[in-house]
């Protein structure tokens, strides 16, 4: 690999792929920011665009949409034409929740032939104005069947800057880090942080009937409902997340708190109309 090469970052509108593209960017190392809709032209779906994304790179950022899975063929295809370095971002709890989806991509990144590093965040705080709670919050109601259950939410630009770290650094090869906060806290207590934050009244409802009739009144069937909600009573079932050091011995900081994220993202607006 040579520091003239290009790094390819999948999802580079999303929101950790466009942290990860400027991150990158800063620190002077080239840049490949693909997407659906960018200038370089990727789609999982249109594996015309495999080879042209990935020909001349030599470490790629990977990460796939919302319930999309890592085609291997494609990682068969980029270790092909030359990547030697893939960081894949996955997520904590899968093996409980029984995402086979995440569970697949791993296995395929680690038998690719290349250097690898698996990033396994918790929850992230973007979730809530850049991602699938968004809607949620500014109609003041969330509905998640975990109770009470902590979980260790983590910043955005805390995930991007250890993937950036593991694609540029040595030491990281082999390695999963399960990427957290500084703190636990239940979705009631960091809806109550995002509520004081944007001074909205915001709303927990943490049962599985809530969930499941919050579900089905959204179009959703009472079959898909149900196998969610089976899922998140496996990870319930865990209990409180513990927060790790990951963030810490790869980046060299602490990882940003939900309160510094809120009060960040109401100064700008997330939560406004």
């Amino acid at each position: 690999m040579t520091q003239q090469q290009p790094i390819l970052v999948l999802g580079a509108t999303g929101s950790t792929g466009r942290r990860v593209a400027d991150l990158l960017r800063a620190a002077g190392h080239p840049v490949r920011a693909a997407s659906r809709g960018g200038a370089v032209r990727f789609d999982w779906a249109d594996p015309d665009t495999w080879e042209p994304a990935v020909s001349g790179a030599s470490r790629m950022y990977l990460m796939a949409p919302h319930e999309l899975p890592i085609d291997p063929s494609f990682v068969a295809c980029a270790v092909g034409q030359g990547v030697r370095r893939i960081v894949l971002l996955s997520s904590r709890g899968i093996e409980t929740m029984g995402d086979e989806r995440l569970m697949a991509a791993e296995r395929t990144v680690r038998e690719s032939g290349a250097e690898w590093t698996v990033v396994r965040p918790d929850w992230f705080n973007q979730n809530f104005d850049e991602g699938f709670f968004r809607e949620a919050v500014t109609a003041g109601e969330l509905a998640l069947p975990l109770g009470e259950a902590r979980q260790a939410f983590v910043d955005a630009d805390d995930i991007a800057a250890v993937a950036a770290a593991a694609l540029t650094g040595d030491g990281h090869a082999g390695r999963s880090y399960e990427l957290t906060g500084p703190r636990a806290l239940s979705f009631a207590e960091a809806l109550a942080v995002i509520g004081r934050a944007s001074g909205r009244r915001l709303r927990f409802l943490g049962t599985e009937e809530e969930y499941l009739a919050v579900q089905v009144a959204s179009g959703a069937s009472r079959e898909e409902a149900a196998g969610a909600a089976a899922a998140f009573a496996a990870l319930r079932g865990l209990g409180d997340a513990e927060p790790t050091d990951a963030v810490r011995r790869v980046t060299g900081r602490d990882p940003r708190d939900l309160e510094s994220y809120a009060a960040e993202a109401a100064a700008r607006g997330a939560w406004r109309g």
